[in-house]
């Protein structure tokens, strides 16, 4: 099946970076652009200054340059149907359509879909009114999770650790409106206890190639301190998911996962990224998100031996069934080197210097960057670059990272220093 010669990537963050470095390095060598793209992106790739909801701008784009092949990263516009859009223009696209994509824009359907094929997941319900979620907080211990419905820049997830920090969160979203739409109708969720993990598959209908697996580093402090973030760093393979674990995981998520979303009629084509959370019970279904993860994609595509964007290509054109998937035995490690403030207030526009040379096998992956009037590099978001490498061992692929790390210069760099660690600890 020879490969399209001309690709969009949609994005601007660390993720859409990956995409495009990946699609360059096909054996195609097809001719790749991005829009709206970032300061790294920029010095590899054309970019377009077409946001990635810009449903009709994207869609124009695409007819002007000619694309044979679109590859949507961020969750929004595959939310407000942006493949949709281009398969009616008759434009091939990677992700979801607006259907698929409900399973990362609405939690309660996620929820719903996951109790109705009796897949692992936390106990919940669901609530328009506060009286009621007051009511059913009494009856669950505590910490409890509060979830908007639907998308809120990853922030819509409050771990509350006690009845009042519940109270409080179901009534700003529900009164309150804090996340607007999003948080009209709120979930209500057991919270989970253990190890989180990522699993990444590339779906086709009811055929599917589990990826590598990854663990995420979500608070913003060493130690897991400090609040949520996007994600401050990631690994692979995440070892606390042996052989036998993942043989599970396969058969009572991944599988199971599938074959719901094509009973419910929907042809689903894309990533199914499944958050889980590895209890004592078992492994058990936090989310679905419906593209790449990031910081994620930044350390599963470098050790991807097969081509990903034959893969992506692949399963767009419901042909993944029976292709091998082939994974390089190398160990990644991918260092979110962010602007001092994030997930809060942060600053923008500071100049960025980068180490002249990078050791082997070392990626800076840009995410808030971009190019100043005068061409030069400089903040603009609150995870700036992401710092990978490979190596032979978890712990060769930290030191280049964080050499890296150490190496390069903007005024409020920071980053946390024990990405990696569970992992380095427990061998």
């Amino acid at each position: 099946m020879p490969l399209p010669a001309r690709i969009l990537v949609v994005g601007s963050g660390g993720r859409e970076h990956a995409l495009v470095k990946a699609c360059l390095a096909s054996p195609g060598r097809p001719r790749v652009i991005a829009a709206p793209g970032n300061g790294g992106i920029a010095l590899e790739a054309p970019c377009f200054p077409v946001a990635a909801d810009d449903v009709p701008g994207i869609v124009a784009l695409a007819q002007r340059e000619k694309i044979d092949f679109v590859i949507v990263g961020p969750e929004v516009p595959l939310s407000i149907g942006l493949v949709d859009a281009l398969l009616a223009a008759g434009i091939p696209a990677y992700g979801p359509k607006r259907d698929g994509a409900r399973l990362e824009a609405s939690k309660i359907f996620t929820k719903q879909l996951l109790q109705k094929y009796r897949i692992p997941t936390a106990p919940a319900a669901i609530f328009t009114e506060v009286p009621p979620a007051l009511a059913y907080l009494r009856t669950r211990p505590v910490p409890i999770v509060v979830k908007a419905d639907g998308l809120a820049a990853g922030k819509g997830v409050i771990v509350a650790q006690t009845a009042a920090e519940a109270e409080t969160a179901v009534r700003d979203m529900l009164e309150g409106g804090i996340f607007g739409e999003s948080g009209r109708r709120v979930l209500i969720e057991d919270c989970l206890f253990g190890e989180e993990t990522s699993i990444h598959l590339i779906v086709s209908g009811s055929d599917y190639l589990l990826l590598p697996i990854a663990q995420d580093h979500k608070r913003a402090g060493d130690n897991d301190t400090g609040p949520n973030t996007g994600g401050m760093g990631t690994y692979s393979p995440a070892e606390v998911v042996t052989p036998d674990l993942l043989a599970r995981i396969d058969r009572e998520i991944c599988r199971p996962s599938v074959d719901a979303i094509a009973a419910e009629g929907i042809d689903f084509r894309g990533t199914l990224f499944i958050g889980l959370m590895l209890t004592t019970e078992g492994p058990q279904v936090l989310e679905y998100n419906t593209r790449f993860g990031d910081p994620e994609t930044q350390v599963i595509l470098p050790r991807l031996a097969t081509d990903p964007l034959a893969l992506m290509w692949a399963a767009t054109r419901g042909r993944l069934s029976g292709i091998k998937l082939e994974v390089k035995p190398d160990y990644a490690l991918c260092v979110v080197v962010a602007a001092r403030g994030y997930p809060g207030h942060y600053p923008k526009g500071e100049s960025i210097t980068l180490p002249p040379v990078l050791p082997p096998e070392t990626w800076v992956f840009h995410a808030g960057t971009a190019l100043d009037a005068q061409g030069r590099l400089v903040s603009a978001g609150g995870r700036v670059l992401g710092i990978c490498a490979c190596a032979s061992s978890l712990r060769a692929a930290s030191d280049r990272a964080y050499s890296v790390c150490a190496g390069l210069k903007f005024a409020s760099k920071y980053f946390r220093n024990d990405i990696g660690a569970r992992q380095l600890n427990r061998k």
